[in-house]
């Protein structure tokens, strides 16, 4: 890691710094994120999230009408829910840390964090973030397929794969929800976990995490790749690798925040 870098004048001078960090602290943390998920293994906890709400959305869909075209932007815009989701695993990852036993259970004690008004606030923001997509997409939809029901998924996915309309919505639609995956990042890869740490309040928290991205560029990107993949590879088994990428993924990120932010 090279030298960290700080605010120049002023109150800023009170935020935290962040350091310039390369792609080995990445791979670092995700060896400690896996070591974290081992010693205290949280998978129930999510499939008992993922399978109840996916399998709700699946269900509905199976029947056409409208919801179904927006099946894959409800399901992919959980991952901008996720820097929230995993606030009890940033929790034992932290507990672990102090050198504490921990168990699945212990994520749960989150709720009596100083800065959980914060957290909530931000937490908010992502849930604003998710409509906002989810609207776009609809948008997106009606502009290249049209805002015709389809009365069997195989229907639309003809329309979909099979059509000119069909892949200008999927390139479009890609290009949108990469712009919300980034903005997502910027503002929550250090900022959950260092509210849950000091608690310097909301606006340090979007700021220094703002900060890093722009400290690291190139090494933020290709983190954002990283979780992109391991997320569309646990969907690709039939959602039940979420179960285990989702609470690595976020160890992981408290040890991203730990290499980032002095």
């Amino acid at each position: 890691m090279a030298d960290s870098i700080s605010m120049a004048h002023g109150t800023a001078l009170a935020e935290p710094n962040v350091r310039i960090i390369g792609i080995n602290d990445l791979f670092d943390a995700l060896g400690a994120g896996w070591r974290d998920f081992q010693a205290a293994p949280t998978q129930l906890i999510f499939l008992a999230v993922i399978y109840p709400v996916v399998g709700l959305l699946a269900a509905r869909a199976a029947w056409g009408g409208p919801l179904m075209p927006l099946f894959f932007p409800l399901v992919s815009g959980f991952a901008l829910l996720g820097p929230f989701l995993a606030l009890g695993v940033y929790e034992l990852s932290r507990r672990r840390e102090q050198g504490q036993d921990v168990s699945a259970a212990d994520a749960l004690s989150v709720r009596h964090s100083p800065a959980l008004p914060s957290i909530m606030g931000l937490g908010l923001l992502l849930v604003v973030v998710f409509v906002a997509w989810i609207i776009a997409a609809r948008v997106i939809l009606d502009a290249t397929l049209g805002s015709g029901n389809y009365a069997h998924p195989m229907d639309f996915l003809g329309r979909v794969f099979g059509t000119p309309e069909g892949w200008r919505l999927i390139i479009v639609g890609n290009l949108v929800g990469a712009i919300f995956a980034t903005f997502v990042l910027v503002v929550t890869v250090v900022s959950f976990p260092l509210l849950l740490d000091r608690n310097p309040g909301l606006g340090v928290a979007v700021r220094t995490s703002v900060r890093a991205v722009a400290a690291n560029p190139v090494t933020m990107a290709i983190w954002g790749a990283i979780v992109a993949a391991l997320l569309i590879a646990g969907c690709a088994t039939l959602f039940v690798g979420l179960a285990i990428a989702m609470p690595v993924l976020g160890h992981a990120t408290w040890h991203l925040y730990r290499r980032v932010v002095v």
